[in-house]
């Protein structure tokens, strides 16, 4: 017979090889038998958690039992239980690795005679809870049937000790305010299934804040701590200090607002408060808070730890902050928090004191303007879907993972919403396991929502939905392929038209292409309005901008594929309806634009159409016919200058020169609630980018032209350039000749300086939008 083999690619994870049985295990008739050495909430809370996941996918309704008297019997235990009921639990073989660690789980399949055995032994009440977790993701489930493979034998312990998500129940989250005790008890449910063991809630929420709230915020703070009591979760709160501790009376209103919190909450495991984003104290003032807060927590929650990030400290409040630590060695101090603008990570761990541990707080949530923004993104995207669509990028999320979370011992994400469910799961996965096999992950995630059927269909369908977001979107063929790939699942399977995960990801797949769609047909129409340029001087400027504003309007009065919008518009009415997700101010009270509000900006301009309409209006204050006639060339060759010349716009996904990245999140300028009229590429830029040529004419004199904002230190092939011109505003020039003796070769490579402007926000610090080689 052949044999079963396990691949499982998990820190502490062993397996064992048996003969296979012609039949997968049936577990449809299985009874459930738990161990009484398990204490009783946990009893429950295991027993609840198999007998309902597996009637919601299968209407089986398996009984739990107190003996062997059935012939199959899935038999939970601790793994320092030697026997339940006389029935000897399998030994743990040290010399194979299959002890256990904190939290690990094993699941072994043992047959003695007619009777089967499914074994979930945990090291712990939590590794009860993520062998069935396993179970219930590699289980095959349909109507009336759950099979599992027989003689299966796998122990696994997870590799970093903090696995967790923020879930603030907060007005700017773009989902959670609108959600029930019953809806945040489910969701937490299955984030441990997938080996989740911490969540984090914002507390001090005002209850007039969202009008979306079903229940008062402070009555949430304690049930969701309940609910983490239950499912033995870590209960986190992120908690800011006074934004200035210097007032009078600042720091004894801080902890006493803390201390009422903390006698309300019946588990409390971290506290952690940012050191900035928000707040702006000096370290001097804020470690006597943190000090006293300690203090206060201790006395409610004697286990609890304060947590403590460096997020906008300068160097001098960074090294303050470490001489602490070295000289003071305080033992109230839990441990440090890495987020966004912390110090390099690496910097971070080699700094801390080994006595404390180091938390991870990546931002899987957002696209731009973030921590790890999406990476060669279409404007288009950027523009419409902005910061919080439903962005599944397990792959990416991979990548930043082994880049980072090796410095930590753990993480708890900041997530600010449903979209980003599946993040959530990868990232919960790879805590488990940093090199697990992410489509696998994806499998699962698929299978346990989606059913045993389509889940190889649908695990396609989330990763094409990654490939739709990489690179330029004109041209990118795989959007049409995912939408057709989606719109298939679609039809074949109305039973999950209420399945918000499905909705959501099916919304997805419908906006990429009308966006797709909208901008080949908008840059078309941009192109033709130049075109129209060209007989300005016979049929005049003034008719010629009229013309060309009429062709424009056809994006606003003859738009196209409707019927995708309307998809996506259906979809998201769906969504607030099931899971309270609010895709549009206007429409589902969202907090702001940014806050997944997508139906909000799914029509903003995909061309120029705008920025030509004040421009036009700018040329008919000109004096003369000449003069008109001479700004209409200019923005007709703006983008497509003379035989010889080039240009790139510095963030655009489709430049040709540019070498170099966008630094961090800020390759898409916010203004005006999202609904800027400057140019598109204006919208995009770099403080400091990089671009190569390889077709200069060695011969030939060129101009070196810029456009962004601020200061310019322009370097040809490593040697500083003096500007002709030099203008600072958005859409005004810089102008650097070009001496022939730097591009002897052809070759050019242009590099910028960075200004001494750290006193400044990166808002105001100067940066680079547009560049052109222009050949005289």
């Amino acid at each position: 017979m052949p044999k079963l083999i396990l691949f499982l690619m998990v820190l502490g994870v062993s397996f064992s090889c048996s003969e296979k049985v012609e039949d997968d295990l049936d577990l449809s008739g299985a009874s459930i038998l738990i161990s009484e050495e398990i204490k009783d909430s946990m009893r429950e809370t295991a027993g609840d958690v198999l007998v309902q996941e597996i009637e919601k996918r299968t209407t089986l309704e398996l009984l739990k039992t107190n003996d062997w008297s059935s012939d199959t019997t899935i038999a939970i235990a601790l793994q320092d239980v030697t026997d339940i009921l006389g029935e000897k639990v399998p030994d743990q073989d040290e010399a194979e690795g299959n002890i256990l660690k904190r939290e690990g789980y094993r699941i072994v399949h043992k047959q003695i005679g007619e009777k089967n055995i499914l074994w979930i032994i945990g090291a712990d009440a939590r590794g009860l809870l993520y062998g069935i977790g396993k179970l219930l993701r590699t289980a095959k489930m349909q109507e009336k049937k759950i099979t599992l493979a027989s003689n299966i034998d796998i122990s696994e312990s997870p590799e970093f000790e903090l696995r967790g998500h923020q879930f603030g129940y907060r007005n700017t989250a773009n989902s959670w305010d609108s959600w029930t005790i019953a809806q945040f008890d489910q969701h937490f449910r299955e984030q441990v299934l997938f080996g989740a063991n911490s969540f984090e809630n914002i507390p001090f929420q005002d209850p007039n804040s969202s009008v979306h709230f079903k229940i008062h915020p402070q009555e949430m703070e304690v049930e969701l701590s309940k609910i983490c009591d239950k499912y033995e979760a870590d209960y986190w709160v992120w908690t800011p200090a006074p934004h200035d501790l210097s007032i009078q009376n600042a720091h004894q209103k801080g902890l006493e607002e803390q201390e009422a919190f903390y006698a309300r909450c019946p588990r409390l495991d971290g506290v952690f408060v940012p050191g900035g984003d928000p707040g702006e104290n000096h370290p001097s003032k804020l470690i006597p808070y943190l000090k006293d807060l300690s203090v206060l927590l201790k006395k409610h929650h004697p286990d609890a730890g304060i947590w403590v990030s460096l997020q906008g400290f300068n160097e001098e409040k960074v090294s303050y902050f470490f001489e602490y630590l070295q000289t003071e060695n305080p033992d109230w101090l839990k441990g440090l928090v890495y987020g966004p603008s912390s110090p390099p990570i690496e910097v971070e761990r080699e700094l801390l004191p080994e006595k404390y541990k180091h938390r991870f707080y990546p931002d899987i949530t957002h696209t731009v303007r973030c921590h790890y923004p999406v990476e060669n993104w279409d404007q288009a995207f950027a523009l419409t879907l902005g910061r919080e669509p439903c962005n599944p990028q397990p792959n990416h999320y991979a990548k930043l993972f082994n880049q980072d979370a090796s410095f930590t011992d753990g993480f708890i994400t900041y997530s600010d919403g449903s979209h980003d469910d599946i993040n959530k799961v990868v990232w919960s996965q790879l805590g488990w396991n940093s090199k697990v096999n992410i489509e696998n992950t994806i499998l699962e995630y698929s299978r346990f929502f989606f059913g045993e059927a389509i889940a190889e269909d649908a695990t396609t369908g989330i990763l094409n939905l990654e490939k739709n977001w990489e690179g330029p979107l004109i041209g990118n063929a795989i959007v049409k392929k995912t939408l057709s790939h989606w719109q298939k699942l679609e039809n074949e399977n109305p039973q999950l038209q209420d399945n918000w995960r499905w909705q959501q990801l099916l919304m997805r797949a419908y906006y990429d292409e009308y966006i797709q769609d909208r901008l080949t047909y908008e840059k078309n129409l941009e192109s033709e309005v130049y075109d129209l340029f060209a007989d300005a001087k016979n049929k005049g400027v003034d008719k010629t901008m009229q013309d060309a504003l009429e062709h424009l309007k056809k994006a606003d009065i003859e738009p196209v594929s409707q019927d995708l919008k309307k998809k996506v518009f259906n979809y998201a009415d769906a969504l607030f309806k099931s899971v309270g997700a609010q895709t549009s101010v206007e429409k589902y009270n969202a907090s702001g634009t940014e806050r997944g509000a997508i139906l909000d900006l799914i029509d903003h301009p995909l061309n120029n159409r705008w920025w030509l309409e004040d421009e036009f209006k700018k040329i008919e204050k000109l004096k003369t016919e000449e003069e008109k006639l001479n700004r209409l060339l200019f923005l007709k060759t703006y983008e497509n200058p003379s035989e010889g010349s080039f240009y790139d716009n510095i963030s655009s996904a489709d430049a040709k020169h540019v070498t170099s990245k966008t630094d961090d999140a800020i390759d898409f300028l916010w203004e005006k609630n999202g609904k800027s009229r400057k140019r598109l590429s204006t919208q995009l830029f770099q403080f400091t980018p990089t671009l190569e040529y390889n077709e200069l004419d060695s011969d030939a004199s060129y101009i070196i032209r810029v456009s962004g904002y601020g200061e310019a230190l322009l370097r040809a092939n490593g040697q500083l350039l003096k500007p002709t011109k030099y203008e600072k505003d958005f859409e005004q020039f810089k102008e650097f000749p070009l001496d022939k003796k730097l591009i002897k070769d052809g070759k050019l490579k242009i590099t910028f300086d960075k200004p001494d402007e750290e006193h400044l926000n990166w808002r105001k610090q100067s940066r680079v939008t547009d560049v052109w080689i222009i050949k005289q």
